[in-house]
């Protein structure tokens, strides 16, 4: 018999738990983001538009943030795309911390468990 043999082969993983740990493609996740974020800000500016002057949610605070936006229909573009830009930038960076911490975590348990292996090794010799 060969020595590669004798190795012990393991199960294959099952697809959901592939699927669990495979790593978020951070440009994907940053457009999804910046797409939810882009419709959030245009569609309150237009609900906000069409509400009496006295009842208006208080939007404005947006331009504190949003350099050129303003509670019009110019300004719901204008908004639009920053919104969409912070919201590629916070996906894309919330992408890329989920992808190392569990690239970090996947690192250390599998150098746990191979230690665990080899602990008793010498006591074999």
């Amino acid at each position: 018999m060969n020595s590669g043999d004798s190795k012990v082969r393991e199960p294959p993983l099952p697809r959901e738990l592939l699927l669990a740990f495979s790593p978020v493609h951070k440009s994907a996740f940053g457009i999804a983001i910046a797409t939810v974020c882009a419709l959030l800000v245009f569609g309150a500016t237009a609900v906000t538009i069409f509400q009496p002057p006295g009842s208006r949610i208080r939007l404005e605070l947006l331009a504190v943030y949003f350099r050129g936006y303003s509670v019009s229909w110019v300004g719901a573009l204008i908004g639009a795309g920053w919104a969409a830009v912070a919201g590629f930038v916070f996906g894309w960076f919330l992408a890329f911390s989920r992808n190392l911490v569990l690239a970090v975590s996947l690192f250390v348990i599998r150098t746990r468990t191979q230690l665990a292996e080899t602990r008793d090794f010498l006591d074999h010799i």
